[in-house]
C-alpha cells in the first residue's frame, strides 16, 4: 500500500510538471520551419527534415521535438544521443509518442549494437508514464489516447474504443486487422461488412489511406462511382498513392475505371510527384507512366500542364505518404 501511495504521488507530481512545462508559442519562423520539417518527414526525406525541425525545436514545441527525434533516428537507423535528447525534451512536455519511443529503446538497433545512449529515466519508467497519461486523457474522451493505449498494451478493446470514438487511424487499423483475419465473425459476409464499415468511417473522417481502402472495397462490388469519388478525394488531399492512381486513370493508362480523360491534369500531377526523390519508390512508377501520357500530348498541352502543376501545388496540401506516426 505504501508503494502504491508513493507511486500515485510521483505520478501527480509528474502531471503537475507537465502543466508547468507547456509549449511556449513558436515564432513565425519556427512555426514555418515546423510545418516544412514535418512536410519533408512525411515525404520520407528524414535527412532534409532535420534542419527545419531543429529550428522549430528551439521553440520547445513537443511535436517538433518528437519529429526531430524521429528524423535523427531514422536518418542514422538507430537511436543516437541527439535523438534521445529530443525525445526526452518532448516527453517532459507530455508527448505520449515520445514516451512510447523512449520506452521501446530496447527494440532499437542501438540495443543490438549495445550502444544505446544513457537516458534520464529507464525505458520502463517512460512506459508507465505514457500509459498513465494516456489513461488519464482517455477518461476525458480522447480517442487518440485510446489508440495509443492499444499500441502500448496490444488489447483490441482499446483499438475498438478508439475507432468507436472517431479516431480515423484506429478505424483504418481496425478494418485492416479484420482484412488480415483478426476478429471473430460467424460468416465471411459479416467480416466484409465490418471491413467496409470501418474503412468508410476512416474515409469520412478525412484519413486518405482510409479513403483508398474504402475505394478498394467499393471496386470489389463494382461501384465505380464511389471508387472514383474516394480516389479523387485522396488525391486532392495529396496522398501519394491517391495522386498517382488518379493521375494514371485520367491520363488514359488502362484500366481507367470510368474516369474522364484529362491528360493535362494527369501530366501536371505526375510531374509534381517527381519531387518525391526520397523513399517510397514512387519515382520509378512515375518515370514509367509519365512518358505514356506525354506521347499523346501537344506542346501546347504540355505547357498548360506545367502551369497547372504549379497552381495545383499552391492550392493543395503538400504531398504526403501519410506514414504511421509510430512506424519504424
Amino acid at each position: 500500500m505504501k508503494f502504491i501511495k508513493l507511486f500515485n504521488i510521483s505520478l501527480c507530481i509528474f502531471f503537475i510538471l507537465l502543466c508547468n512545462t507547456a509549449n511556449a508559442a513558436l515564432t513565425q519562423q519556427q512555426e514555418e520551419a515546423k510545418k516544412k520539417g514535418i512536410e519533408l518527414y512525411n515525404q520520407y526525406k528524414a535527412t532534409s527534415a532535420i534542419e527545419p525541425l531543429k529550428i522549430a525545436a528551439e521553440g520547445g514545441d513537443d511535436e517538433a521535438l518528437y519529429y526531430l527525434g524521429e528524423a535523427l533516428r531514422k536518418n542514422n537507423r538507430f537511436m543516437t544521443p541527439e535523438a534521445k535528447k529530443a525525445y526526452e525534451s518532448s516527453a517532459k512536455k507530455g508527448n505520449i509518442y515520445s514516451m512510447i519511443r523512449l520506452g521501446r529503446i530496447e527494440d532499437d538497433l542501438c540495443s543490438t549494437m549495445k550502444n544505446c545512449p544513457p537516458g534520464e529515466e529507464s525505458p520502463s519508467s517512460w512506459v508507465i508514464k505514457a500509459k498513465s497519461l494516456a489513461i488519464q486523457r482517455s477518461t476525458q474522451g480522447d480517442s487518440e489516447s485510446m489508440y495509443l493505449l492499444y499500441e502500448m498494451i496490444g488489447n483490441d478493446d482499446w483499438l475498438e474504443k478508439s475507432a468507436e470514438n472517431g479516431f480515423a487511424l484506429a478505424q483504418f487499423r481496425l478494418a485492416t486487422k479484420y482484412q488480415e483475419g483478426g476478429g471473430t465473425f460467424l460468416l465471411p459476409s459479416r467480416r466484409s461488412e465490418a471491413i467496409e464499415k470501418w474503412m468508410k468511417a476512416s474515409a469520412e473522417n478525412g484519413y486518405p489511406p482510409g479513403m483508398m481502402g474504402f475505394a478498394a472495397a467499393r471496386i470489389e462490388k463494382n461501384d465505380l462511382s464511389s471508387f472514383r469519388f474516394w480516389n479523387e478525394k485522396a488525391a486532392t488531399l495529396s496522398y501519394v498513392s491517391g495522386v498517382f492512381g488518379y493521375a494514371s486513370y485520367i491520363g488514359g493508362i488502362e484500366p481507367t475505371y470510368g474516369f474522364q480523360s484529362d491528360p493535362v491534369k494527369s501530366y501536371a500531377l505526375l510531374t509534381n510527384l517527381l519531387e518525391l526523390d526520397g523513399g517510397g519508390n514512387v519515382i520509378n512508377n512515375v518515370n514509367d507512366t509519365l512518358p505514356e501520357v506525354e506521347k499523346n500530348m501537344s506542346k501546347e498541352q504540355i505547357a498548360e500542364a506545367k502551369k497547372l502543376a504549379k497552381t495545383w501545388k499552391f492550392t493543395h496540401p503538400p504531398l504526403s505518404f501519410y506514414p504511421d506516426k509510430l512506424g519504424y
